[in-house]
């Protein structure tokens, strides 16, 4: 349900540029989280961590966990026909999701990172109505590096 934009945050990149940040899947990538905030402004350059940012504008109720669910299916690929580099893993899904709030966005973040550093977000903006709720991902992958 990732509907709107979306952005990388500005220290995601510097992190994981400096080798701080690992999203592979591999046994010594870190714990990649998705949760769902309410009345959240992102602010790509501000904003750095879960800890200090997000922790307060989680949604809250039912089934839902704080800190959100972990990224499965974690996988750094090389597309060579399209000469890049890609991030992917699978969809989220919270089943029976009933919430207080209606969620305004998800966020990523490195939950192994110091201060669980963010990674991005998207607009989200369906209600939850006790059904399932499903953060889809592109068919393309999550990110894409050219």
């Amino acid at each position: 349900m990732a509907q709107g934009q979306g952005a990388s945050y500005n220290e995601f990149k510097r992190a994981l540029l400096a080798g701080e940040i690992d999203l592979s899947g591999d046994s010594s990538g870190h714990v990649i989280k998705v949760c769902l905030v309410t009345a959240y402004t992102p602010n790509i350059d501000s904003d750095l961590t879960y800890t200090t940012t997000i922790s307060g504008k989680e949604c809250s109720g039912g089934v839902y966990v704080a800190g959100g669910a972990t990224l499965g299916g974690k996988a750094v690929t090389t597309d060579t026909a399209n000469d890049r580099g890609k991030f992917d893993g699978n969809d989220v899904l919270w089943s029976a999701l009933q919430l207080a709030q209606t969620p305004s966005h998800a966020v990523m973040y490195d939950n192994t990172h110091a201060g669980k550093a963010l990674i991005a977000y998207w607009e989200v903006t369906t209600p939850t109505n006790g059904g399932d709720y499903t953060i889809a991902w592109n068919s393309s992958g999550i990110f894409l590096l050219t």
